[in-house]
């Protein structure tokens, strides 16, 4: 579980703002309440604050282009969407959620409905070219209740050039009496048990803020004063417990706390918008344009939802897209020089690929910029506590960063990948780093993007990856001859060192001596070991080190990393390949293959993996991962390698008990099927199959828990069948277009409607849980993952020149000269 961020500094203020346009409708009688008696809630501190469904269909941002390498300190809101309602929304630094939810709750004649729950939800781009491609970030969802009562449709963006998030609302009411009510969940700060919310004075306005700091507030606004409006503890006294009491807005709470009493909860607003009032076989609309403004303090946060508001719905949408002389979202786009290319190898037209430049750019940090995160959301969310602040996935781990500025370069953008790498300077171990002992060099596990550190763990794979992409960054003339020479001499020196020699660590909770080929922990971060993946990483990074040095001058240590690498390639069969297997008898033979994890680097013996995500350890010959297979995507095993082969014949084995089964074949449409893998045999990382319930939703991990299909994987399966297929000279046209058919149409269908890729799909094992899962679904783990869509766009690339993108050529020349 992470830590809690430290924001005692922070101020964060957030403003709604409404504008109410009726049509054909009789304007409301109702005046406002009478709100200066100071009705205090009761119920403190509400039920247990959580955060939202992790599953996103959409996530946005205003675009933010560089100025001398930095950011310009214009929008810093986030937003994402899910179930059909605007669920996190963050300001300031990217992790720094101030909203848990804002929905509308629907009343009319014997009915009070949620949007989440009661309506049937759908998501599309509100600005898109001839081809059906996005060109921003900015969604129409549309709700509509089951029973055709009404209908509710939504534009939500930010505002580029303001601290805000604008909501345009058309109600359409297919019957009389229908009352819609905006209702929002604050977790100021990124906490959902500290909140205290107020009505104003003048019943205008709904403010909450935090009781550890005065300064932090949310505000809600409208310019014509709402019908009535309340405060209150959720579960208890808030609007929504109310209006699922008799259907009626009884409760009038003027504020959760009072003045000499500043003790917090989990806290809702409620304000009652006017009632559409139909005629018979009529339909009326109400309009209503919402702003959502952030600021360091209530006076600021009021100024931007103000100044959002004055500029109007059509101008900050045009500002957003990038229309006329704004710079905005398709600017960014056609800024892509690959991308026309790219699109060609696509099946869909290259709609997920145009959605995927848009979601990757949208992960970055906008203070610390080149801070890659891995997703927007925070995984399995809606039953993980929010009473303490975490990040969850919006976070940086060097890893996913790696794959994310890869994908930038793919795309033509040179600016992103350049930018990220120098911020990797930040989560560098150095003589510097608060509370370290040891050999510095290597990479933080995960980090909040201003630095904080989180994770201590030692991955030998994140430590090589900076290394990997200097070396592509400086090929790609990126990086000038010069300025590689500087990143040789002030970080990646001193990584490749520790590649080399490892050392004392000793970190928070971690007093260890690392010992390269073994790692603390492979690429899933649970446990030591020697790893196939994390050794491709290695040797590739200590080659590409080896280059760096060699044009730095450095001859003595440029030999030091390319021996040291050859060496290492030279003992991975014995540390890695089992030649006693217990998957691979055929004929009476058994055949050698790669094991997931060594962990004593013996993979012929008995050797347990460590129980973990609550399953029980198994003997290390039984688990198979397709990590090997960067082996061959970094060039350090040819991709005819004889072990390779029998390795995949294994992993492909649908025969295998569900419980250490891989690939899964998924429905790709006109009688095809597209292939699908898990992470490992045995993995836990998922929702229990038993019970349904999500990863440790209990607050403990369970026995059933499984881990799902990761979509990623189709598109690493697909780069080794592309590398396959150029090394054994049969790419032809044809053998091309069944990669395409395959592995990138395998892709595009385990995206959502808002083209969102996620961590898992459903494999289709066990409980479907309480979503009712079909096959190939997203699950609630996390959506969008930039990994996922940094691959899908790493394969297009792949594809379109014919040759693996993130191959190391210079690997294969030194391990066979």
């Amino acid at each position: 579980m992470a830590r809690r961020p430290l924001f005692s500094a922070s101020r964060i203020a957030v403003a709604l703002s409404c504008t109410l346009a009726l049509s054909a409708c009789a304007p409301n009688e109702q005046q406002p309440n009478d709100v200066h008696s100071q009705m205090v809630a009761p119920g403190a501190p509400g039920i247990e604050p959580v955060w939202a469904f992790s599953g996103k269909t959409g996530i946005g941002t205003s675009y933010t282009p560089y100025q001398n390498g930095e950011s310009e300190q214009v929008s810093k809101v986030w937003f994402s969407l899910a179930q059909g309602i605007v669920t996190e929304t963050m300001y300031g630094l990217i992790h720094n959620a101030q909203l848990k939810e804002m929905q509308f709750i629907i009343c009319g004649d014997g009915f009070t409905d949620t949007e989440q729950a009661d309506t049937i939800s759908s998501i599309d781009y509100l600005h898109k070219d001839d081809s059906g491609r996005p060109l921003s970030l900015a969604y129409k969802v549309v709700n509509k209740d089951k029973q055709g009562k009404y209908e509710i449709e939504k534009h939500i963006f930010t505002d580029p050039n303001s601290q805000s998030l604008m909501m345009k609302v058309f109600f359409t009411a297919h019957e009389a009496g229908i009352t819609p009510y905006l209702y929002v969940n604050p977790h100021v700060d990124n906490s959902g048990s500290n909140d205290i919310a107020r009505v104003s004075e003048d019943g205008q306005s709904l403010i909450a803020y935090t009781d550890q700091s005065s300064s932090s507030v949310v505000s809600v606004i409208s310019d014509q004063a709402f019908a009535q409006a309340s405060v209150g503890f959720v579960g208890q006294s808030d609007g929504l417990t109310d209006l699922q009491n008799n259907g009626e807005f009884n409760w009038q709470y003027t504020t959760t706390a009072q003045v000499t009493d500043q003790l917090g909860g989990n806290v809702a607003m409620t304000a009652q918008l006017p009632t559409i009032n139909v005629n018979p076989g009529q339909s009326n609309t109400l309009e209503a344009t919402i702003v959502v403004g952030f600021g360091d303090d209530k006076q600021q946060s009021l100024q931007h939802a103000q100044r959002t508001l004055t500029q109007g719905y059509q101008q900050v949408l045009a500002n957003y897209n990038g229309i006329d002389e704004a710079v905005g979202w398709q600017d960014y786009l056609y800024s892509l020089d690959a991308l026309p290319a790219m699109i060609k190898s696509t099946t869909d037209d290259g709609q997920l690929l145009y959605a995927s430049a848009l979601v990757l750019k949208a992960q970055e940090d906008k203070t610390h910029p080149g801070a890659l995160i891995a997703s927007l959301s925070n995984p399995w969310g809606d039953t993980v506590s929010a009473k303490v602040g975490s990040t969850g996935y919006k976070a940086v781990w060097p890893r996913d960063f790696y794959q994310c500025a890869m994908a930038f370069l793919a795309m033509g953008d040179h600016q992103t990948p350049k930018v990220a790498f120098e911020y990797l300077q930040k989560v560098q171990v150095t003589a510097q780093t608060p509370g370290y002992e040891g050999v510095p060099g290597w990479f933080l596990q995960k980090t909040h993007v201003d630095g904080q550190i989180e994770w201590v763990g030692v991955q030998l794979d994140q430590t090589a990856m900076p290394l990997m992409l200097g070396w592509q960054l400086w090929q790609a003339g990126v990086l000038s001859d010069s300025e590689i020479n500087h990143w040789y001499s002030v970080m990646l020196k001193s990584a490749a060192d520790f590649l080399v020699t490892g050392g004392k660590v000793k970190l928070d909770w971690n007093n260890t001596h690392i010992t390269p080929l073994k790692t603390q922990q492979e690429r899933w971060e649970e446990q030591a070991g020697y790893s196939p993946s994390t050794a491709a990483a290695v040797i590739a990074g200590l080659i590409s080190a080896s280059d760096i040095a060699k044009h730095s001058g450095d001859e003595q240590s440029a030999k030091r990393y390319l021996d040291t690498a050859i060496a290492m390639e030279h003992k991975l069969t014995a540390l890695v390949v089992t030649e006693n297997g217990l998957l691979s008898l055929q004929n009476d033979q058994t055949q050698p293959y790669y094991v997931r994890l060594s962990p004593n680097g013996n993979p012929n013996n008995t050797d347990k993996l460590g129980d973990n995500n609550g399953r029980k350890g198994l003997d290390q010959r039984l688990i198979l991962d397709a990590g090997f297979l960067e082996l061959v995507r970094y060039g350090v095993k040819p991709a005819n390698d004889k072990t390779i082969v029998d390795s995949i014949k294994l992993v492909d084995n649908t025969a295998l008990a569900e419980n250490l089964r891989v690939k899964y074949l998924f429905d790709a449409g006109d009688g095809q099927q597209t292939p699908g893998y898990r992470r490992y045999g045995n993995d836990g990382y998922g929702e229990d199959e038993q019970t349904g319930g999500s990863y440790a939703e209990s607050g403990a991990n369970t026995p059933g828990q499984r881990g799902r299909v990761w979509p990623f994987f189709t598109g690493e399966r697909g780069h080794y069948e592309l590398a396959k297929l150029t090394q054994t000279k049969q790419l032809t046209s044809e053998t091309k277009q069944d990669l395409i058919n395959t592995y990138v149409k395998g892709m595009e269908i385990f995206a959502n409607e808002g083209l969102m890729l996620p961590e898992q799909v459903w494999d289709g094992v066990g409980n479907p849980t309480r979503y009712k899962y079909h096959k190939g679904q997203g699950t609630n783990s996390a959506t969008p993952l930039a990994w996922t869509h940094a691959e899908y766009v790493k394969l297009l690339r792949s594809i379109s020149d014919e040759k693996v993108w993130d191959y190391y050529p210079n690997v294969t020349e030194k391990l066979n000269p």
